[in-house]
């Protein structure tokens, strides 16, 4: 078995729930798992004691689960470890999907482990987990050129060119989620790095 082979169990997109926030850059997490709950036609309930909205997939024979926290964007830990500790799934059974600043629209990551890199919601979730080892699929959407405008820039909308590109990213990671729902950790990372360039 590759040493990079993950069992995942539960897919989360960070974002920030309401109308206003529902087509800016931090909710990119959000559009993921949304068009991934479309592809396996399923959608989203809300779901009190897990502090969010989530649904279940069935991916390569596999059951993963799927949520949006609806805690907003700081506090998004509680929601995911009360999933993760409901049915028992381990950080490195969690792939956590969210916007990424340090990579240009058009380019998906995926990243095993590592720091929260600034983003309150991976801060947020590491600090519930009490670990940083779970999985990332990161979505880039940019960087304003200045970290004093960072805040600002993902809480808005991004233009259609960016958009357009963000749009191709998610679907080249939604290409990839046959492999990871196999554990096919490598494999998805070397097809998702080499596709979204």
């Amino acid at each position: 078995m590759s040493a990079l082979s993950f069992d995942i169990k539960l897919i989360v997109g960070l974002g920030n729930p309401g109308p206003k926030y529902t087509e800016t850059r931090h909710n990119a997490g959000f559009w993921f798992v949304e068009a991934l709950a479309d592809q396996c036609r399923t959608r989203f309930l809300p779901e009190k004691k897990f502090h969010g909205e989530a649904a279940r997939v069935t991916m390569g024979g596999r059951d993963i689960w799927l949520l949006k926290p609806m805690t907003f964007m700081n506090r998004s830990g509680l929601a995911v470890v009360s999933l993760a500790a409901f049915f028992k799934i381990a950080p490195q059974s969690i792939l956590v999907v969210h916007d990424e600043i340090d990579l240009r629209p058009g380019i998906a990551r995926l990243k095993s482990g590592g720091g929260h890199g600034g983003h309150n919601g991976l801060r947020d979730i590491v600090a519930h987990l009490g670990t940083k080892e779970f999985q990332r699929l990161r979505i880039g959407v940019g960087h304003p050129g200045d970290k004093h405008l960072v805040v600002d820039y993902v809480l808005k909308r991004a233009d259609a060119q960016d958009q357009q590109a963000i749009e191709t990213a998610i679907d080249d990671a939604l290409r990839v989620m046959p492999k990871i729902a196999a554990g096919e950790w490598e494999k998805a990372m070397h097809q998702l790095h080499t596709q979204s360039q």
